[in-house]
């Protein structure tokens, strides 16, 4: 046993105390991280407990073991419902989070002009702010997610900075950001940060097409904060040439590596005296145009090209095992067909490692929709039977009648890694499918007491599925009978809504069903809120372009603000083809900074 002398013990515990504060920053905040900006020789440097911190980050919050087994060190999150489990999750694997404050926007029906809505966002936002503001792994606060649209309207701009200004004054310790989606014409969203935000610390910029003179741009646009990539990868659907009938053309995920490298070294390498690290988009599996545009991992997990980019960038070290590479995914034949064919594909692919490879084909119908500000799309249907395999090569087989597809290519190492590849088809002229189909006795009710059942199913939950209730049969008050629709949105951020489908599911318009209600002149209904102010949208026909199956006529009521007694609502079809409707009703809403509730009653179509 050594013994030590009281002088002894507390040489110990200072030099102790004092490893503590070199390697976690001092003991004020132990527990809790304290992260500032530092602006020195012209070169910005965020530092986290007193220690230089890039960031080495992804936006999403799955696999994080996998995260920082590659050398990752931060995660970017777009809301706060879920933010206590992700910070625990976060801290077991050594991550933080950059915690982003989700804001209203406006093209989904959030009323910067409304006081009272504006005022419920920025307590909710400020509650999360007190309730979370100690976590070890929060490394900053992130205002606000492309809320900003054009960027020209200041009440935007001033309703970020009053939440940011509260952020600072509670929580000194944590740096605000607010995101934006590129950096507006001639960088108008940079200059009016910088007049309107004073409280924003540093500015986010989602980019893709554009990622590689990110930089310059910054520059041009004379900004004075450091800023974040917050979100950057391949081209968007948006940025891409289209087929000939409007497709657009996806890289395969081998080309698309490269891109995140450039995008990456551009901003992080090439400009560190403002580029504080990046968050790469979107680490994990989400649909959204297609089934793999924007995912750097399978649903499965696989990895892609885009991990093996990052890890490198983060280590200085390539991958240990590589992802196989796609060199050429092709068809024997024209990509428009007359009609319902049968074709060859095949696929060429390279593994640096020597690994064998094996091939996966699916065909899917494509609905050519083309996604916007992340707004949620399910994956599109997969036409079963419809691939005969055959190693590197496939005879495909395709539905009679027309129709727009895409064929998926996946190839896999069996050492977790892969890669995809799709390429666009088109079976028939113009892809429509129209059914002749009896019109329908008017009115021809979609939700109603006492009414036939109707073809169309309220099915297609979007947005923030989990805050949504709809009770079909409440009796709280309706407008007539005994029972009415009560609608709940149990958040007070993001956005959210339902669609009435016929068939249910059916988001690409790839099966038959709907009514033919030509003959009607509205779509009426009757609705009201439980306080009076609540901003709805209502819409019908979502579903355009060719799809086989498609709505033929389509029409909305954007932003109505409901009052707290019935009202009547409609929506005029007069001259519109309404042969074949398949989203017969829909309502939508943006998060209003309190939970919403509605009511909604007697939904038709009419002759009135």
């Amino acid at each position: 046993m050594i013994l030590m002398s009281n002088n002894q013990c507390v040489r110990v515990v200072k030099l102790f105390l004092a490893s503590v504060v070199l390697w976690f920053g001092p003991p004020s905040v132990f527990g809790q991280s304290n992260v500032s900006l530092q602006h020195k020789e012209g070169r910005f440097e965020l530092l986290r407990n007193g220690i230089p911190y890039s960031i080495h980050g992804v936006g999403g919050e799955t696999n994080l073991s996998l995260l920082a087994a590659l050398g990752g060190n931060s995660i970017r999150t777009w809301g706060v419902d879920n933010l206590g489990k992700v910070l625990d999750e976060a801290q077991q694997h050594g991550l933080t989070v950059c915690a982003g404050i989700w804001v209203g926007h406006q093209r989904h029906g959030f009323n910067y002009q409304d006081a009272a809505s504006v005022r419920k966002q920025f307590e909710e936002s400020i509650a999360a702010v007190e309730k979370f503001k100690n976590h070890p792994a929060l490394l900053l606060w992130g205002v606000g997610n492309e809320a900003e649209g054009e960027g020209n309207d200041p009440s935007v701009w001033l309703a970020i900075n009053h939440i940011a200004r509260e952020i600072k004054r509670i929580d000194p310790n944590h740096p605000t950001m607010t995101v934006i989606a590129e950096l507006g014409d001639g960088g108008n969203k940079i200059k009016n940060i910088d007049l309107f935000c004073p409280d924003i610390e540093i500015v986010g910029v989602n980019s893709y097409g554009g990622i590689e003179s990110v930089a310059e741009r910054y520059r041009q646009a004379n900004g004075n904060k450091p800023y974040i990539i917050t979100e950057h990868g391949p081209p968007g659907p948006w940025e891409v040439d289209k087929t000939s009938w409007g497709a657009p053309i996806e890289l395969s995920s081998t080309a698309k590596g490269s891109l995140y490298a450039n995008g990456y070294r551009s901003n992080v390498i090439s400009n560190r005296n403002a580029c504080l690290g990046a968050y790469t988009f979107l680490w994990g599996h989400k649909p959204e145009t297609t089934a793999t545009w924007f995912g750097m991992l399978l649903p499965d997990g696989t990895r892609l090209a885009a991990v093996d980019v990052v890890e490198e960038a983060w280590t200085g070290k390539p991958p240990k095992n590589r992802c196989p590479e796609i060199l050429e995914l092709s068809v024997d034949r024209p990509q428009v067909m007359d009609s319902a064919e049968t074709i060859e594909a095949s696929i060429r692919v390279t593994d640096l490692d020597g690994d064998d490879v094996k091939i996966e084909w699916v065909l899917r119908a494509d609905s050519r929709t083309i996604g916007v500000g992340g707004d949620r799309q399910d994956d599109e249907m997969v036409i079963p039977g419809a691939i005969q395999p055959d190693r590197n090569r496939a005879v495909v087989h395709f539905p009679s009648g027309k129709g727009t597809y895409r064929l998926f290519a996946y190839a896999y190492d069996n050492k977790g890694g892969g890669a995809v590849a799709n390429i666009p088809l088109k079976v028939g002229g113009a892809a429509s499918s129209i059914e002749t189909m009896e019109p329908m006795s008017m009115p021809y009710v979609v939700y109603g007491d006492g009414a036939p059942e109707s073809v169309y199913v309220p099915a297609g939950y979007m947005g923030n599925t989990e805050a949504i209730k709809m009770d079909f049969a409440s009796t709280e008050s309706p407008y007539r009978g005994e029972t009415c629709l009560k609608v709940e949105y149990r958040s007070t951020q993001a956005w959210g809504g339902v669609l009435w489908q016929s068939p249910a599911e059916d988001w690409n318009g790839a099966k038959p069903g709907g009514a033919n209600v030509t003959g009607a002149t509205q779509l009426q209904f009757w609705a009201r809120g439980a306080d009076g102010g609540e901003q709805v949208n209502f819409v019908f026909g979502v579903l355009d372009g060719e799809q086989p199956y498609r709505d033929t006529a389509k029409g909305s009521l954007d932003k109505v603000t409901l009052t707290k007694e019935w009202k009547k609502y409609s929506i005029p079809l007069d001259g519109r083809d309404l042969r074949q409707i398949k989203t017969g009703f829909g309502w939508s809403l943006a998060g209003q900074g309190r939970n919403v509730i509605f009511y909604l009653d007697d939904i038709k179509y009419s002759v009135e």
